[in-house]
């Protein structure tokens, strides 16, 4: 009896279904008990993770869960306990996890979307079209310099693929800035209302629309079609108009609503809810991607209690609960440990100088070239260099479509976990801490803590 409830409690996570092309198959409960499962796990491992990364590396709460990711992936876990890992994290539930990743990421868009502030957008826009038209043009500049040598490495990019279509894709990957990430960052940092961070989310935006646009021409020469990229850049194009010119006024008949209920009712809620729906659908169908329509939404929102409500209902949610989700599938993707060798690690380190030079160099000098002061373009400079896990996602099509291999896909990977990184970091020694210390920005969570303390020790010495 008890060898049967071993085997009973071994066979809680394996398949219980009829047969296909397997021995046995998911039934709908096996998908259920592995779901939650994973969430318990994942968001287990990325508070920890994230608090780590706060705690010993400075780090925001966003950059440890990237991390966690990867430690849930084939690179560590999987590595070291590769039945643990296939047994929680089977083949055949990655396409539930990566519903969960898509609904959550475009959710925190769209939340993103509401705290735009477009007034900042417009006394910066000189320096937002800079600064995207630099983050574009001197990564694709430097894909064509480099390209034609990573050709010559076997087993970087497809066979067959002509340089035009290997400079194209290398150039939106170094061109992408990590935009969940990059909001994220802007949010824990304080910059979610400043100017600094409208600039800095606006050209973020831009370039990695420009990048889907890219990468769907890419895939167009590829064999996909040449209906793939005008549906995407056409589609695209078309629905961001339609948000902002027509969007933005039927919109104010809900904002209205609200403000006359008091509230964000269940009702008003769901209509939300199914109109983020409608935009990540959309901006999904035509081949750009789920995040920029939950973003494109949010932009267009009434702001007021309507957005206020939306951010107090719907925040903490997404935040805690899905983002993690989203992590965890793109780390799932990740196999670091085919860069094994110091020729391959040389590549891999003159991708990460050259992509630092395209995005960080570029955006500075345009940010100072549009009359911005020398430490708020180096600001700039630092967070337009993170490309965090959207650069995982271009980089996972890329390798499911064959268009690059594993081992260049390793090296992309480790590209965005060092720029992501170094984000944060770069950015207080260039601009936060004089920011903080001249007021123009807040403390972060731990320095006001901190300075919260010395406050309440001073008050309670006694006067001399």
């Amino acid at each position: 009896m008890f060898d049967e409830l071993m085997r009973a409690i071994g066979d809680i996570i394996g398949a219980h279904g009829p047969a296909v092309n397997a021995a046995q198959s998911f039934a709908p409960s096996d998908y259920s008990i592995h779901f939650f499962l994973q969430i318990a796990v994942i968001l287990f491992v990325c508070r920890v993770v994230g608090w780590m990364a706060k705690r010993f590396m400075g780090q925001p709460q966003v950059v440890g869960e990237m991390i966690a990711g990867v430690v849930l992936g084939p690179s560590l876990f999987g590595l070291f306990f590769p039945e643990i890992q296939a047994a929680l994290f089977p083949q055949e539930t990655r396409n539930m996890l990566y519903v969960g990743a898509q609904f959550g990421v475009g959710l925190y868009m769209f939340l993103v979307g509401t705290t735009l502030r477009l007034d900042h957008f417009r006394s910066k826009a000189k320096s937002a079209v800079g600064v995207s038209a630099a983050g574009i043009v001197a990564p694709f500049l430097l894909a064509a310099a480099i390209t034609p040598m990573l050709l010559g490495i076997p087993g970087l990019f497809a066979e067959g693929l002509g340089q035009g279509g290997a400079t194209l894709f290398m150039g939106a990957c170094i061109a992408l800035t990590a935009f969940p990430m990059l909001a994220r960052i802007i949010n824990e940092r304080g910059l979610a209302n400043t100017s600094l961070g409208t600039l800095a989310l606006t050209a973020g935006a831009f370039d990695d629309a420009v990048s889907w646009c890219v990468l769907a021409i890419v895939l167009a020469t590829f064999g996909a079609g040449p209906g793939v990229a005008l549906l995407a850049i056409v589609g695209g194009l078309g629905f961001a108009l339609f948000m902002l010119l027509v969007g933005r006024k039927l919109l104010v008949v809900l904002g209205r609503a609200v403000e006359a209920k008091g509230e964000l009712t269940h009702a008003l809620l769901a209509v939300v809810l199914m109109l983020y729906a409608l935009s990540a659908f959309f901006m999904d169908a035509v081949g750009i991607h789920a995040v920029f329509g939950g973003f494109l939404l949010g932009v267009c929102m009434p702001r007021g209690l309507l957005t206020d409500e939306i951010k107090k209902k719907v925040e903490p949610l997404t935040v805690v609960f899905l983002l993690p989700m989203f992590f965890t599938y793109s780390g799932l993707n990740t196999q670091l440990t085919t860069v094994n060798s110091l020729s391959i690690l040389a590549v891999a380190a003159g991708i990460l100088l050259v992509s630092i030079a395209a995005k960080f160099g570029a955006c500075w000098l345009a940010a100072r070239l549009a009359g911005e002061d020398n430490r708020t373009a180096m600001g700039i400079g630092a967070l337009m260099n993170a490309r965090g896990l959207m650069e995982l996602i271009i980089i996972n099509i890329g390798l499911q479509k064959g268009i690059i291999g594993p081992t260049l896909f390793a090296i992309m990977v480790l590209m965005a976990i060092v720029t992501t990184v170094m984000a944060g970091p770069l950015f207080e020694l260039v601009y936060g801490r004089k920011a903080r210390a001249d007021g123009r920005l807040g403390a972060l969570e731990g320095e006001a803590t901190e300075a919260e303390g010395r406050r309440d020790r001073d008050a309670a010495q006694p006067a001399s």
